[in-house]
């Protein structure tokens, strides 16, 4: 555990270290539509691929809660990038639950990058010794990037019989759109991705079971302490996304401050203004509970798993609800700071507009929107079935 945490602090640094750059490439992440190569190569030096491979495959294989420090750290420096270094961490977790066959396939490097989604809009027709994959998937986030990919799909069988499956496969064998234009997140590049008749190897699938890692014939099926629940794992990640741009945020707009007044008005600095003092303690204790409430969640799902033991229903309702929590409450506290700023900061050059409009747009995500996720813990918390399969 020692070596771990070494290796954890070690990466963290090197996150820190190359932080300018990552700052200063995001209007090129946005404008590109795709984060710079030079942003995965850093990232890729410091570790940040190897962190969810297991050990065995010479990755770094930190806990979750590490993972989440990680990743909140990049996406303090770009929003774009840390939403892109979250899918390919967590997806790369996800890998872990394949057959020995295929994580021999996918780790063969100890740093791997990983894309892909559970939206079952392909489809898997048997033949020998596999499937064949055709279907599209949009909004794939970083499958510009990725070495490997999940297409999530329904399997029909000669006897009527569907299933849903979740094939892994080469983005080499994958073909791209040029279909990302939006007002927030530019830089992910979650363009749409397409299969026709790809021929995917039976150990390269697995069906529904990976939801609650109870997927077989891998050497880790019942080793304790990285058998996570796919969703609670993949949300608890998705949050450090928006805690990291919580703190961007107080960034850009504390360090924007000295030696600016309020326009039209006799304060020559703003930080001076009792209201703009109270704002920022109210912005700073928002972002600072979500962190606290992310930390609370992300201490049973490893407990859970240091024990071999399954998260409750209830106790993945309340991650679902209380991620949700997390993205809102992020979410307006970078509005109420971008009500304070001056007019000057809708320029696309300043740094504060590109997090305000990163946040607004990831916020959008629809396991991540209010309605469907505080309804489901509400639902729990009253004694009621949750009404969604995605818990």
């Amino acid at each position: 555990m020692a070596v771990r945490e070494a290796e954890f602090m070690a990466a963290l640094d090197a996150v820190r270290k190359v932080a300018p750059v990552l700052r200063s490439n995001a209007l090129s992440a946005e404008n590109e539509n795709w984060i710079p190569e030079e942003n995965v190569r850093l990232l890729d030096e410091a570790g940040v691929f190897s962190a969810a491979v297991p050990q065995r495959y010479g990755g770094l294989d930190l806990p979750v809660e590490r993972q989440a420090a990680l990743l909140a750290e990049i996406a303090r420096y770009c929003g774009s990038t840390g939403w892109v270094a979250m899918v390919w961490v967590t997806t790369a977790w996800m890998a872990s639950l394949y057959p020995d066959r295929a994580q021999a396939e996918v780790f063969a490097g100890g740093s791997v990058r990983v894309s892909g989604g559970f939206t079952p809009s392909g489809t898997l027709v048997p033949t020998e010794g596999g499937y064949l994959l055709t279907g599209t998937w949009r909004f794939n986030t970083g499958v510009k990037g990725a070495e490997w990919n999940v297409c999530a799909a329904v399997a029909e069988y000669p006897d009527g019989r569907t299933e849903e499956l979740f094939p892994l496969v080469p983005t080499s064998a994958l073909s791209t759109g040029d279909d990302w234009d939006v007002f927030g997140a530019a830089g992910t590049g979650s363009v749409t991705s397409t299969a026709k008749d790809v021929f995917v190897p039976a150990h390269r699938v697995v069906d529904a079971a990976v939801y609650e890692a109870a997927t077989g014939n891998r050497w880790n099926a019942e080793v304790h302490g990285r058998n996570y629940h796919l969703l609670s794992y993949i949300l608890a990640g998705g949050a450090s996304v928006f805690t990291g741009l919580g703190r961007a945020a107080l960034d850009a707009f504390t360090q924007a401050l000295p030696g600016k007044g309020i326009t039209y008005t006799n304060w020559a600095e703003q930080n001076q203004h009792p209201h703009i003092q109270i704002q920022v303690a109210v912005a700073t204790n928002k972002i600072a509970s979500c962190e606290a409430l992310q930390e609370s969640f992300l201490r049973p799902i490893q407990g859970r798993a240091d024990r071999g033991e399954p998260l409750t229903l209830a106790e993945r309702a309340t991650v679902r609800g209380q991620v949700a929590h997390i993205v809102q409450t992020t979410k307006e506290a970078v509005g109420e700071l971008a009500a304070l700023s001056p007019a000057s900061a809708i320029s696309r050059s300043k740094e504060f507009q590109r997090i305000h409009r990163d946040i607004l747009a990831l916020s959008l995500h629809g396991l991540l929107a209010p309605i469907g996720s505080l309804e489901a813990q509400g639902r729990v918390l009253l004694g009621l079935e949750p009404g969604t399969d995605y818990l």
